[in-house]
């Protein structure tokens, strides 16, 4: 039987405020454990929550760059359950009139563009958080989180493999840190995905029993994680078994999904309206203000890239993933006057290879963009050739100073003196006398040899354009 994968994906973005979602206190990662939860967080009696306004201002901007209907009207709910780090005993959410709704995100996977539907977009605070490891046998509570400003964001089920689930999350991380709205930081929380996974027969309209994997904190992770749960699934049902609608873990040591507890419906958290909060009222001026503060979003970035710079889709794209990264080339262009194209490659190829060789993002690349804009204005006066160029990039990121000082240090200056080259040239074409009667008698491969030769002897500073051309007519019966 041939199968169909079905993929929705909820994900939970921090909000980049400075206060909580319904509290004064602060909101930043890091601090001593419980140094920031205030009476509100903590629920003691008599306390009441007040909406941070900063908050539905960075929701209203998720829905205007998804083309969403923003709420003029969303309403607070209580979600009802027992945790240890849930002070209230429930968390206040929104579920019937979220402020979000009905958005569109586009995406593209192996050169196919598609368009995924985005259900929901709600405001909710976070929980605290258990800590289990610094403690034999007992579990301790920090508070910090709770009451954190959280903007779920839930997808329809409209992915059809783990790769069109990662392109559609990296799509989101991409445009959530744009607005400004998050700081994506997937390894402190800011950024965390659960994936609500099921199978079906190929054809069949309804969809199987889904089963979420909960709190996936890596596009990799997401991506092993969809295809075990997909594997396990089938492999369940073709022998004879049942799926079972459930709460699951991903072990990434492991690579395997584990049962963590059975799923709950929206009965079981017997929702119900705040009796402490309003409901949340967006007006039509507030809209049209935020919508005013709205940067160049991605999508219209890469098509400005390609239309301004001349660039192919996929170098747009690598270049705009983050602003930060898009920033970065468009200084680089502007401080070098290098051709746009050469820069892209030198931005989106090598720098980033060292960047991902480290685990680093481009804002804490050694190589600044003035000094790649330095590297390029030697690479385009023939100071260096591209081969030294790489060289220098090395020594640059290993923290040995800007290209001047790196070629004049290591004595990287290209040789451009036709005379030198031209003796170079002589002396090993002299040399090598069997290949060149094999190349004069018809072995053109062999002319990659006599560069070669060239350039090891001298150190790979004699201009390559050079050495071709003196090689052509030397080399000429």
């Amino acid at each position: 039987m041939e199968w169909e994968t079905v993929i929705g994906l909820e994900v939970h973005v921090q909000l980049l405020t400075k206060s909580k979602l319904f509290s004064g206190a602060a909101a930043q990662y890091g601090a001593e454990p419980n140094t920031q939860a205030c009476v509100v967080d903590l629920a003691l009696p008599g306390v009441l929550p007040v909406m941070n306004r900063e908050a539905a201002r960075m929701a209203t901007k998720l829905g205007l760059a998804i083309g969403a209907v923003v709420s003029p009207r969303s309403v607070f709910a209580r979600k009802n359950y027992f945790y240890p780090d849930l002070p209230k005993g429930y968390q206040i959410s929104q579920y019937e009139l979220p402020v979000v709704q009905k958005g569109t995100l586009r995406i593209e996977v192996d050169g196919q563009e598609k368009i995924i539907g985005v259900t929901r977009a709600h405001l909710e605070e976070d929980a605290g958080k258990s800590l289990h490891e610094d403690f034999h046998g007992l579990t301790g509570i920090d508070l910090n989180r709770a009451g954190t400003p959280l903007l779920e964001i839930v997808s329809e089920p409209d992915m059809r493999s783990s790769k069109e689930a990662v392109a559609y999350l990296k799509k989101l991380h991409s445009l959530v840190t744009y607005l400004e709205i998050c700081d994506g930081n997937m390894q402190e929380g800011s950024f965390r995905c659960d994936a609500n996974v099921s199978v079906r027969p190929k054809g069949q309209k309804e969809f199987g029993t889904r089963a979420e994997i909960k709190n996936v904190n890596s596009f990799r992770f997401v991506e092993k994680a969809i295809e075990f749960e997909v594997e396990r699934q089938i492999e369940l049902l073709e022998g004879g078994g049942k799926v079972v609608q459930e709460t699951r873990l991903y072990d990434s040591v492991k690579n395997e999904t584990r049962s963590m507890r059975g799923k709950e419906e929206a009965h079981d958290y017997r929702y119900f309206p705040d009796p402490d909060l309003l409901p949340l009222v967006i007006e039509a001026s507030f809209i049209e203000e935020t919508r005013k503060t709205l940067p160049e979003l991605p999508d219209a970035k890469a098509e400005r890239f390609k239309q301004q710079y001349k660039l192919s889709a996929y170098d747009a794209g690598v270049l705009t993933a983050t602003r930060a990264m898009a920033d970065y080339y468009e200084q680089v262009v502007r401080d070098s006057g290098a051709d746009p194209k050469i820069a892209a490659n030198w931005v989106a190829v090598e720098l980033s290879g060292l960047l991902n060789s480290e685990n680093k993002d481009i804002s804490a690349s050694p190589v600044t963009a003035p000094l790649m804009a330095g590297l390029l204005k030697r690479l385009a006066d023939n100071t260096i050739s591209g081969k030294i160029a790489k060289d220098v990039l090395a020594a640059m990121w290993a923290g040995e100073g800007d290209a001047d000082a790196v070629i004049a240090k290591k004595g990287l200056k290209q040789i451009t003196d036709n005379g030198a080259i031209e003796k170079a040239v002589d002396e090993v074409i002299a040399n090598n006398p069997k290949q060149l009667e094999q190349f004069r008698a018809g072995k053109e491969a062999l002319f990659g040899f006599f560069v070669g030769t060239v350039m090891k002897a001298t150190q790979g500073k004699a201009n390559p354009a050079q050495v071709n051309e003196l090689l052509k007519k030397k080399l000429a019966p």
